[in-house]
């Protein structure tokens, strides 16, 4: 299991946002590769929803950020097609933040 603290930050975070409850499964290592090169390389956790209108399952992380790495961002990702794999919900993310990097 990751490390107790992080997985209850994590589950506090999608208790924030998803307005339910959690349960931690897993860690899934993740190496998204895009033309060749690494586009994303962590671990996803895995978590059952709990009272979850639209989903059974959520997939999160969190990375560093800032100018120098001063705060940490927490991504969560809702198992909804075409989310189905801590795979597919790394790819969904990396996706939409390119979309907001557009806008």
């Amino acid at each position: 299991m990751a490390n107790k603290e992080y997985i209850e930050d994590i589950r506090a975070v999608i208790g924030k946002l998803h307005e339910c409850g959690s349960t931690w499964v897993e860690s899934v290592p993740v190496h998204e590769v895009f033309r060749g090169q690494t586009a994303w390389k962590g671990v996803v956790e895995v978590f059952d929803l709990i009272g979850h209108p639209k989903a059974k399952r959520c997939y999160a992380w969190s990375h560093l950020d800032g100018e120098r790495d001063e705060r940490r961002n927490y991504v969560t990702v809702l198992e909804i097609p075409p989310v189905e794999s801590p795979q597919t919900a790394v790819k969904v993310a990396i996706a939409g933040e390119i979309r907001n990097r557009r806008k």
